[in-house]
């Protein structure tokens, strides 16, 4: 059912071949497919980026388009390779080491298969166990975005629910406050993209120009505590200084007009980055 679209992530960079090595095994499969790239600039090893960043694109893609993301720090182990077929009617061929954690949680993955790696991998490649994103996951991508194969001919189906997830940090809301983390960063532009969703940050009544107390920890330690102003957009804001808003999936970012927010105040990603947001 594929739509002849496979849209390319990884953690490859495009210093040397490796990219287009996946791309040159898709279109040997299928030269008429469109191959498309996501990103490749993903921070080496970060699943959860990985993760984040499918989330934030699959919906915006035609259905039937199949992506392929390859961050897989544990390749070669014993970790599944799978396709998941989400509520939207995308594909996804992956690792399944948290890559589908966002997908899974705030989109829904209705389907599972595990890859074949005897019918769905390319020929004399058996004794390469380092670049499954050429061998396995670009070439099983290539051969569901043609048509080749059926999502069913892609392996034996698994139970959705053992999808490998990543830990995700619960928002807290309470009657003056929010609490949540710093998922990532909109890197170019070093603002920070929070957990914290619009709807829960609109339980505390917010108003365009009402400041907030912004508070930032990274484990136990203070980073950051400013009072900050709920703009619309960032010039609602004199260049230079912090807003916040709500950013393009609908949840809450901090930046600065001009300026990135997570040089000036050295602010990381994941977890242990909790944010808290108070009315003034």
């Amino acid at each position: 059912m594929g739509n002849h679209l496979l849209v390319l992530q990884s953690d490859f960079g495009l210093v040397d071949g490796a990219v287009s090595a996946m791309t040159g095994v898709a279109l040997q499969e299928d030269p008429t497919l469109g191959v498309h790239q996501l990103t490749h600039d993903i921070t080496p090893y970060n699943i959860f980026e990985a993760s984040y960043r499918l989330f934030q694109t699959v919906e915006y893609w035609p259905e039937w388009t199949t992506f392929v993301s390859v961050v897989d720090p544990g390749v070669g182990s014993k970790r599944r390779s799978v396709v998941a077929l989400t509520e939207q009617n995308h594909y996804i061929v992956t690792p399944d080491n948290g890559t589908l954690s966002y997908l899974k949680k705030h989109v829904g993955i209705k389907a599972l298969r595990e890859i074949s790696e005897v019918a769905n991998r390319r020929q004399n490649t058996e004794h390469s166990y380092t670049f499954h994103g050429r061998d396995v996951y670009a070439y099983t991508g290539a051969k569901l975005a043609s048509g080749h194969i059926t999502f069913e001919e892609v392996g034996p189906e698994l139970d959705v629910n053992t999808i490998v997830e990543l830990p995700v940090v619960e928002t807290e809301v309470s009657d003056n406050c929010v609490r949540g983390a710093v998922d990532i960063l909109d890197v170019r532009f070093g603002s920070l993209w929070t957990s914290i969703t619009r709807e829960e940050f609109y339980t505390l009544s917010p108003e365009f120009e009402d400041r907030f107390e912004v508070t930032i920890y990274n484990n136990d330690m203070l980073v950051y505590q400013n009072q900050v102003t709920y703009g619309k957009s960032f010039a609602d804001v004199r260049i230079g200084q912090p807003i916040l808003y709500i950013n393009s999936l609908y949840r809450v970012g901090l930046a600065i007009n001009q300026g990135s927010f997570a040089k000036a105040y050295n602010v990381g990603v994941g977890s242990n980055w909790k944010i808290e947001i108070k009315p003034v």
